[in-house]
């Protein structure tokens, strides 16, 4: 089993959390990490992160985004958490992403919301990163619709 040390950054580049995720598989562009939620609950209010929930995260180096496909310990699909970022950075032993605040929950039943977009507003982005995010929440809205991957996946069982 191969594990790497993810950290999640803030828009400047701070670490804001890092973690240890399972390799499950990985090219050029693209990782794709088991990872455990061993933090206290979460409720979102729309969805809650307990201990245990699995996440399957994929990252990639030539999107603006991730994405977090969670079940709970039981299997259950309790959905997608999509993260507009920019381009993962990928290293020996090590991926960052830079999290540029914008969101898309994406529930089993396929109903989408998008998540901080007052935040995201608020960000001092040039331009062009500010287009490459819209474009990356379009991108993530059209594969959740169509159930493309990484979206669709089933229950795990228990």
């Amino acid at each position: 089993m191969t594990t790497v040390l993810v950290h999640k950054l803030d828009h400047a580049g701070r670490r804001v959390i890092s973690y240890t995720a399972e390799v499950l598989q990985r090219d050029e562009c693209a990782v794709t990490l088991r990872a455990v939620w061993n933090r206290p609950p979460l409720d979102l209010g729309f969805v809650l992160f307990e201990p245990n929930d699995r996440f399957t995260e994929h990252f990639y180096a030539d999107r603006w985004y991730n994405v977090f496909e969670i079940h709970a310990a039981d299997g259950r699909l309790k959905g997608w958490y999509c993260n507009v970022t920019r381009p993962a950075r990928f290293s020996d032993g090590e991926i960052a992403a830079e999290d540029l605040a914008l969101d898309l929950w994406v529930s089993p039943d396929g109903a989408m919301r998008v998540l901080d977009e007052d935040e995201f507003a608020a960000l001092p982005l040039p331009p062009a990163e500010r287009e490459a995010a819209y474009g990356a929440l379009a991108e993530l809205q059209t594969l959740a619709s169509r159930q493309a991957p990484p979206f669709g996946g089933r229950d795990e069982g228990g």
